[in-house]
């Protein structure tokens, strides 16, 4: 029997794919062999030594230590693309609310309502302070064209968009996915220069942080109208009221307001709905569950942020699954143990990211000395043996 951890409330659907027979799940489980989690900050939590992997009910993992569980070898995973067809709808959302000022002069429609007042008259002497322009025919440039960017953009295109896509890193099944009405620029100066909106949808990271700054700014046309439904760190703050109460930028829409923010000149606050739809909370914890139990019960790694992607279809009786530094001679040293062991290899599996390498050895025969003798390998930091 696996132990699972919940530390927020977790969507019934995600729940139902841990088998009863198999997992007892339980929000105060002492010493948990995974964890589900979906915004709970984990920075300052104690990891027991079972615990062996994290599944994050959604994208983002800022709340989890993501290093520190690498190094105690405790995979992490998230949910990618589960919410996208909510944050694209909450994007074209943002469009809208962008070109025409419709939250405040739905703000100024409660300011008057009064049996006093004759509204219907107000609003027809009023409206003229909220107008805006529509965005048939207008430029769109999309900065990130993973599961949300490309959405958008395939929905911008449909609404009559002229659509900029910007993304270095995208993936060949990504591009498939793309109308081919989308003019791919390698040079983000383009989507700067070019576009009447800028909608930004990249992973946070220290090298993404501040992607929308005071030089970057200073390239787009004059009332640009920028949309930040990703990360509230890709913008810098200050540069964006600065921009604003100069008028280069006309709105700016963000899905993450602060004390900065909230109530500024030309903004467009929406207390932070992105993911906030009962489907996009069913499809998070689906997958977050089910890279769980491949893991748990497989070795397998899917949509892991700390560890290499590995998936290895069983072979043998027993499989062997190791966590280790990725350095020269570890193959031979932990194949070598298999060996010693009087074990023949029936398939295996190496994959690296960064400073982190994965083996998957299957085997037949009696595995658990392995446990001992693998582990004392210089290098190795977690050693799981699956029968």
């Amino acid at each position: 029997m696996y132990n699972v951890k919940t530390l927020n409330k977790i969507s019934p659907m995600g729940l139902a794919v841990l088998d009863k027979n198999k997992y007892a799940v339980s929000d105060e489980c002492e010493a948990p062999d995974a964890i589900l989690v979906r915004s709970a900050k984990m920075h300052d939590y104690t990891f027991n030594p079972e615990l062996l992997c994290i599944g994050r009910a959604g994208a983002g993992t800022n709340n989890i230590p993501v290093d520190r569980c690498a190094q105690e070898g405790i995979v992490v995973f998230n949910s990618p693309g589960a919410n996208a067809e909510a944050v694209k709808e909450l994007a074209l959302c943002a469009l809208l609310l962008a070109s025409r000022d419709i939250a405040g002069g739905i703000k100024w429609v409660d300011s008057i309502a009064s049996p006093e007042n004759d509204v219907a008259a107000m609003v027809e002497k009023g409206k003229s302070q909220f107008v805006g322009p529509e965005i048939l025919g207008k430029k769109l440039g999309i900065i990130g064209l993973g599961a949300i960017g490309a959405k958008l953009a395939n929905a911008a295109i449909a609404l009559g968009m002229t659509v900029y896509g910007y993304d270095p890193f995208i993936s060949v099944d990504g591009a498939w996915k793309l109308s081919s009405e989308i003019i791919h620029t390698s040079d983000v100066d383009t989507i700067y220069q070019e576009c009447d909106y800028i909608s930004i949808h990249v992973p946070y990271t220290e090298k993404t942080k501040h992607t929308i700054n005071a030089e970057t700014i200073g390239k787009m046309k004059d009332g640009v109208r920028v949309l930040n439904l990703a990360r509230a760190e890709l913008v810098d703050d200050d540069a964006m009221l600065a921009a604003l109460e100069s008028g280069k930028v006309a709105r700016y829409v963000t899905d993450f307001p602060n004390n900065k923010t909230a109530g500024a000149k030309g903004v467009v606050a929406i207390p932070h709905l992105g993911a906030s739809t009962p489907e996009s909370e069913d499809n998070c914890a689906l997958i977050a569950a089910k890279e769980i139990v491949d893991y748990v019960e497989n070795g397998n790694i899917t949509n892991s942020v700390n560890m290499p992607a590995a998936v290895l279809p069983r072979s043998g009786s027993v499989r062997v699954c190791v966590i280790h530094k990725n350095v020269p001679e570890m193959i031979a040293k932990i194949t070598g143990a298999v060996s010693a062991a009087g074990l023949n290899i029936e398939n295996m599996l190496n994959a690296s990211r960064g400073d982190y390498a994965y083996t998957v050895i299957d085997t037949n025969g009696n595995a658990d000395p392995l446990n001992d003798s693998i582990k004392a390998v210089n290098g190795v930091i977690r050693v799981r043996v699956i029968a």
